[in-house]
């Protein structure tokens, strides 16, 4: 194993100019991510001077037996903390051969309204906080609980210390190190409120780039949880019962909210998102239902909510944007499973360009 260690951790700089590139896609399924390696004559900064590649879409489900090359775009590069180096990681999206975006490319939509002149100029900032499980592998059931058990009930977990209370730590603080590592914008972690049960958070970002860096940091995560032998769950209620669900709050502000007067702005906005609830909870993650229920910390799925500090609404503004008069408010309705490109695209369609 020392050998392989050594190997593994072996620095290419030392010998040799070429890097090794890691394309990550997303799978059929929506949430699965794939990824393969490819060899770079040298160091790249610049997603537009990657190559094209592509993979077979028969074995992701995107694409049939008879016709099944997809064509991925690299569309942002992040530095590789697993091989070091120059080497890099690319999050990529998938297009058929003749240049459409596949069904399960989300951010090609995304990019579109990101662009938009009204959308550009408001400067959206995005701050995700993606909540997730770590599950014992062999087990499926949450890490630290006894199989076939369960532990005591919430209260002494979040933001807990302690081996009775805190499952998972090693595998958390790598993942932040990870993606400070890897430049992405991730701004803390902590234990929630189910035992097992974690979030980090990635943020402020602007635009597009909230959507490639929660997609990133989910990879990061789940290579880590690969090394550990642990399983990453994204369910929104992984568990029945009186438990918290996860959740992917999100955190949202555009430049006029930011400033003065900012808060007019802001209520405008949540009556536009009242005014589209169903459609946003259309595509706020798969199960949400299961979430969503009115209880835990939760809106009820089929009603629109919200106010001041208040974590039990659909979106919630916080004290300090209520007394400064400006700044952000959490749209707290989004599953863990959601697909950021898909939910931060949106709240700026909706909040931004979007005519009732």
């Amino acid at each position: 194993m020392s050998l392989l260690n050594d190997l593994i951790n072996l620095k290419l700089s030392d010998t040799t100019e070429k890097i090794i590139a890691e394309y990550i896609w997303i799978g059929g399924s929506g949430m699965d991510m794939r990824s393969k390696a490819r060899t770079l004559m040298g160091p790249v900064s610049d997603p537009t001077k990657l190559p094209k590649w592509n993979y077979d879409g028969s074995s992701t489900d995107q694409a049939p037996g008879n016709d099944s090359e997809v064509i991925l775009y690299p569309q942002a590069i992040f530095r590789d903390p697993f091989r070091g180096g120059n080497n890099i990681l690319v999050m990529c999206d998938a297009y058929t051969p003749g240049g459409d975006p596949i069904p399960t490319n989300k951010r090609y939509n995304a990019a579109k309204i990101f662009s938009h002149p009204e959308v550009a100029g408001e400067e959206p900032w995005y701050g995700i906080e993606q909540e997730y499980t770590l599950l014992q592998k062999h087990a499926n059931w949450p890490l630290g609980w006894p199989l076939g058990g369960f532990p005591g009930p919430q209260g002494p977990y979040y933001c807990s210390v302690g081996a009775d209370k805190s499952f998972g730590r090693d595998i958390v603080d790598a993942h932040y190190k990870a993606c400070l590592y890897a430049g992405i914008d991730i701004s803390g972690i902590n234990a929630e409120v189910m035992p097992g049960q974690w979030e980090f958070q990635v943020g402020p970002t602007l635009g597009i780039s909230s959507g490639d860096q929660v997609w990133v940091a989910r990879y990061l995560l789940e290579r880590i949880a690969e090394i550990a032998g642990v399983v990453v769950s994204f369910d929104p209620k992984p568990v029945k019962g009186d438990w918290n669900g996860a959740g992917a709050h999100t955190n949202y502000s555009t430049k006029s909210m930011r400033q003065e007067g900012g808060i007019q702005v802001i209520n405008k906005a949540i009556d536009k998102l009242a005014k589209r609830h169903k459609e946003h909870i259309a595509a706020y993650g798969q199960g949400n239902e299961r979430r969503l229920t009115g209880r835990h910390e939760t809106a009820d799925i089929n009603t629109f909510s919200w106010g001041v500090a208040n974590r039990g609404a659909s979106v919630r503004v916080g004290r300090d944007t209520e007394k400064e008069g400006k700044g952000y408010f959490e749209d707290r309705r989004p599953a863990s499973n959601m697909d950021p490109y898909l939910v931060t695209s949106m709240i700026a369609d909706t909040t931004i360009l979007w005519k009732p």
